[in-house]
């Protein structure tokens, strides 16, 4: 026997004496959050957003040096793109070639690169990180790295220790710094940041793990690691 499921929507929420409408999508810090959580509204808007800037840029871009047009792109389209990414963490393929698409269009836009033409040699030779590699950036470069040198609130850092520190009994990974990454059991928490945050710090070469390194260090190398995984 075949049960089908069936589909209930309430249009609200009772919650003690406030009624909270339900809504398929909600704006928080200019993040659009829908209620899958696949943060689709947020590349749909992200993408708008980007293009229109670019409609805006192309009239102009022949008026400018190569440097000025570098510098208006980084300003209105890859501070876009930046902007809380790290949300972007396992959100599917499709939706992130949808941002590396806006991102492609800005640097033809600005080198003036053919579409015909391979767009990666373009984006290395102008240090643009793809956008997949900006999303790692973010979270090892700023969250992580943070945390684990007690420079990051304690609601970050308690998600993101040391084995070396968890009391766990002594292992080789206890010697290159690896954090200890939890289980999870649905795609939900592998993007939530205890799961991603260590995910990502623990792929990184041990070398960029090691303590003795300072964050301008750190930084040019993992942009460096990461370049190489383009």
């Amino acid at each position: 026997m075949y049960i089908v499921p069936i589909k209930v929507f309430k249009p609200h929420v009772d919650i003690l004496t406030t009624r909270v409408d339900v809504v398929d999508t909600a704006r928080d810090l200019a993040v659009i959050i829908d209620s899958q959580l696949s943060l689709s509204a947020q590349v749909a808007a992200l993408s708008r957003s980007g293009y229109f800037q670019l409609r805006q840029l192309r009239p102009i871009i022949r008026s400018l040096t190569m440097e000025a047009a570098k510098t208006i792109a980084q300003a209105f389209i890859s501070c876009r793109l930046d902007y809380c990414n790290s949300l972007l963490y396992g959100i599917s393929d499709s939706l992130l070639h949808r941002l590396q698409s806006v991102q492609n269009a800005a640097a033809r836009l600005v080198t003036g690169t053919r579409r015909c033409d391979h767009i990666t040699p373009v984006l290395r030779q102008w240090h643009w990180l793809p956008v997949r590699q900006r999303i790692h950036f973010k979270i090892a470069g700023r969250w992580i790295f943070q945390a684990l040198t007690g420079q990051a609130p304690p609601y970050l850092a308690d998600d993101c220790r040391l084995i070396s520190d968890s009391g766990r009994r002594r292992l080789r990974s206890s010697d290159i710094r690896t954090c200890v990454t939890p289980r999870t059991s649905t795609r939900f928490g592998d993007r939530s940041f205890s799961a991603a945050g260590p995910q990502v710090w623990n792929g990184l070469p041990s070398a960029l793990r090691a303590p003795d390194l300072t964050f301008d260090r750190f930084k040019r190398g993992l942009k460096t690691c990461l370049f190489t995984l383009v």
